[in-house]
């Protein structure tokens, strides 16, 4: 396969998508910046939700009460999953919002006609979640939910066998005898730390239903579990998006109802663009493609060859540029420490398709290029970003050679967390970076390397203090 898309392409998607969503009432906004206004909780936007967080408390927003967008995002903690063929540190999540507007009986017919007819997905290899319930605070399963997707799939002419199948553990040990419908506990419940005990007084959460897709040419991998599921992370099922339902907010003992009722539906653009083309590989899609077509070209080495490699570094220039266009810049701390990482790591994964020269100003044109229509943001800051970007990456290789060279020195040996901090300072290795590497080459780290890395770190800092106070 050489090209990415045949038909409906991930700009299509998202035009049609915010143009059904107009059709429906919606008011499209604009995409927030990567970097939270006023939310000191986070570094990044990490969800479509995030800056609409007030509005789902009860505030009014100026649009009204139906809105829709398309919202970039970044998630910093799939770092180490980016390779496999479905997960990215930047994505974009189509959403819809009703705050106090309507619920379940139209949001989920609203997703299963974009989906089904909008997009043209089989109905057949469309599979849903459901929240159990949780007797313990009193919430009830969410049997609502279950009753309207049975009914569209009955229409459609599809299976709408049902499984309560409680934790993700006990699915994979059991399975679910195919049901379409499979009711899971802590996995359907949303709020923003992920569990119910976590959530601070005054969070809103609620029941959610997610939306997955079949691939069964994709052979289920007995390393995630006996039985594949709808949650299953082997591949086989993909999760399209989901649509919570906010009813609640937590109290000082329990849960009370929220003021109102809301929906906050997000979809991941690249898993539908990716199901619309039949392909479990998200990093086939038009939004990602071109990248990797110009690594490529550039390294004279294939997709199918170096396919990680190649992900990796089409995924963390991607996320960079983007940051670099709302006002990032790589640095030690905070948001530019997780820049210069992306950045750094990169480059490193660069050098196993032997790109030792700068190589960033060929690949940050083909990002404008990609979101030119719809962020044009983009291409207009392209210069500067390419700046920025290209700065940190000429700086990394200057001493790049010299910590691999001393990393694989190590070989044989154990490594201790004294050890990881000449490669941090000395070499500029992230820490996470030397592990990771450690990891590749099979170079055994001391149990304690984490506490002897941050008692140097710890060290380094009182040192810098000092100089500071004696030397204003």
């Amino acid at each position: 396969m050489t090209t990415a898309e045949n038909g409906v392409t991930a700009d299509d998607i998202r035009r049609i998508y915010l143009e059904y969503m107009t059709e429906r009432g919606h008011v499209v906004i604009p995409r927030a910046p990567l970097i939270p206004k006023d939310d000191p909780t986070t570094l990044f936007t990490g969800s479509g939700m995030q800056p609409l967080l007030p509005y789902l408390l009860g505030a009014e927003h100026p649009a009204g009460r139906r809105l829709a967008d398309s919202q970039t995002c970044l998630r910093v903690q799939d770092v180490e999953e980016v390779g496999d063929n479905r997960h990215t540190t930047f994505f974009e999540m189509l959403g819809n919002w009703s705050l106090g507007d309507y619920f379940k009986e139209e949001q989920i017919p609203q997703v299963w006609t974009f989906l089904t007819e909008k997009v043209g997905l089989d109905p057949d290899r469309i599979y849903v979640s459901c929240f159990s319930g949780d007797p313990e605070n009193s919430i009830p399963k969410d049997e609502e939910s279950a009753a309207i997707w049975s009914r569209l799939f009955d229409e459609a002419g599809v299976s709408s066998a049902q499984v309560d199948v409680g934790t993700e553990e006990h699915a994979a040990a059991v399975g679910t005898d195919g049901a379409r419908i499979a009711f899971y506990s802590k996995k359907n419940w949303w709020c923003r730390g992920g569990k119910a005990e976590d959530m601070p007084v005054g969070e809103p959460g609620g029941p959610d239903t997610e939306m997955f897709y079949l691939f069964p040419n994709v052979e289920h991998d007995t390393a995630y579990g006996l039985h594949c599921h709808q949650n299953c992370d082997c591949g086989r099922f993909i999760e399209l998006g989901n649509s919570v339902f906010m009813e609640y907010q937590k109290a000082e003992v329990g849960f009370e109802p929220l003021p109102r009722k809301n929906v906050d539906y997000g979809g991941g653009l690249a898993r539908i663009a990716a199901a619309a083309i039949d392909s479990p590989d998200v990093f086939r899609i038009g939004l990602l493609w071109p990248i990797i077509e110009k690594l490529q070209e550039l390294s004279g080495k294939t997709y199918e060859d170096e396919t990680r490699a190649m992900r990796v570094i089409a995924d963390h220039l991607r996320g960079a540029t983007f940051l670099a266009v709302d006002g990032v810049r790589p640095g030690n701390k905070a948001q530019g420490y997780v820049m210069r990482r992306l950045i750094r790591r990169a480059v490193r994964f660069a050098f196993d398709l032997g790109l030792e020269e700068n190589f960033f100003p060929q690949i940050i044109p083909t990002i404008a290029g990609i979101y030119e229509e719809h962020f044009p943001e983009v291409a207009q800051h392209a210069t500067e970003v390419e700046r920025v970007l290209v700065k940190e990456e000429q700086g990394f290789r200057r001493t790049l050679r010299k910590g691999l060279k001393q990393l694989n020195s190590y070989r044989g040996t154990t490594v201790t967390g004294e050890e990881l901090f000449v490669l941090y300072d000395t070499y500029g290795f992230p820490v996470e970076l030397s592990t990771e590497e450690a990891l590749r080459k099979e170079i055994a780290l001391s149990e304690s390397w984490r506490e002897e890395f941050d008692e140097q770190m710890a060290a380094q800092r009182a040192r810098s203090q000092q100089s500071t106070t004696l030397h204003p």
